[in-house]
């Protein structure tokens, strides 16, 4: 399917520019040198490690032996129980130690942290655990199964080194297993079979990525690249008839936890080393469409509530929900310097 038309101001959700405060312009006006600029004084010292590991492709060591003392993973690992947890569900939104540590893992901190592993260890009971996956049904021969649990499960355990345990040898062989036709997972019990769900597809291509690098499984490898085609072919938000899907993918959310948006795509396929692919050409333009004046990016939408708000859905971090976003500006950066793009 050959994709021409951009993406329009409609599509885009775009942001008011001039929402929250913003860093300084670069002298030369070059937007990245601010954006950049700005990461690098960060007071997290992850996203300083990050900026200039994943961006600049600099040694960051001082940095990342920073990474456990920096407010945000600090906030994270936080009340932490002896047994690993903290005392709720594993998946509870949005503290619950299942995205604790996609978060931290997307910090950086460091493999086989010890706090991290204890945390791990509770996620992989849970997922694991007979109860559980007795509960996957099958039905017209496919698993119907919400596969970002897994997928978001197996990336953290291997970014923390416990890529050679049975369990997360378990969640690996099980994707491959769940995998549908389309080379993505759907937990919707009436679907047809014929298509699967986005949300429930972008986290398993990144684990079984990841669980390849670390383990050098040439199925899981063949399985997320499999994946990988599946967003590929739709241009990352398009139908197979050209409309966009969900306008809400064209905005950019921090944390995504298990919602999916073009950014996110992006970012996993830069990990896969396909953001050069000509499919991801027009998701590249509409993200450089999207930045602010500052040369920074901001979220259009908060899945989250603020830490220490009243009902569901709080956050155990403040991310950031006006202005330009640390988190969102450094994954956009990332996305541009893999596809070369960085100005």
């Amino acid at each position: 399917m050959g994709v021409t038309c951009r993406l329009s101001g409609s599509d885009a959700g775009r942001m008011d520019p001039a929402a929250g405060s913003r860093p300084p312009a670069d002298a030369d006006g070059d937007p990245s040198g601010a954006a950049l600029g700005w990461l690098l004084a960060s007071e997290e010292p992850a996203v300083r490690f990050l900026i200039r590991r994943d961006v600049l492709g600099e040694e960051a060591g001082d940095d990342r032996a920073a990474i456990t003392e920096g407010p945000w993973v600090k906030a994270l690992l936080a009340v932490q129980d002896p047994e690993g947890g903290f005392g709720m569900h594993p998946y509870r939104k949005w503290t619950g130690v299942h995205w604790r540590l996609v978060s931290l893992v997307e910090l950086a901190v460091p493999p086989q942290e010890p706090r991290a592993v204890a945390a791990a260890g509770q996620v992989l009971r849970w997922l694991t655990g007979l109860p559980h996956r007795r509960a996957v049904p099958v039905i017209d021969g496919l698993a119907r199964r919400c596969a970002s649990q897994e997928g978001n499960a197996l990336a953290v355990c291997c970014r923390l080194g416990l890529a050679a345990d049975p369990r997360v040898r378990l969640l690996a062989h099980s994707l491959i297993e769940w995998q549908w036709p389309d080379g993505g997972w759907n937990c919707d019990r009436g679907a047809s079979g014929r298509r699967s769900s986005f949300h429930e597809s972008l986290a398993p291509a990144w684990g079984l990525w990841e669980y390849w690098r670390a383990t050098g499984s040439a199925e899981a490898r063949d399985a997320a690249l499999r994946a990988a085609e599946l967003f590929l072919d739709h241009h990352l938000v398009r139908s197979l008839s050209g409309e966009v899907i969900d306008p809400g993918w064209l905005v950019i959310h921090y944390p995504p936890y298990w919602h999916y948006d073009f950014l996110q795509a992006l970012v996993v396929l830069t990990r896969m080393g396909k953001v050069g692919d000509a499919r991801v050409e027009e998701g590249i333009e509409h993200l450089i469409g999207l930045r602010r004046p500052d040369g920074c990016w901001g979220i259009g939408r908060a899945w989250w509530k603020p830490p220490g708000g009243p009902g569901g859905g709080v956050e155990v971090v403040d991310w950031g929900r006006t202005g330009p976003n640390q988190m969102a500006t450094l994954n956009a950066l990332r996305v541009l310097a893999g596809a070369g793009r960085l100005r």
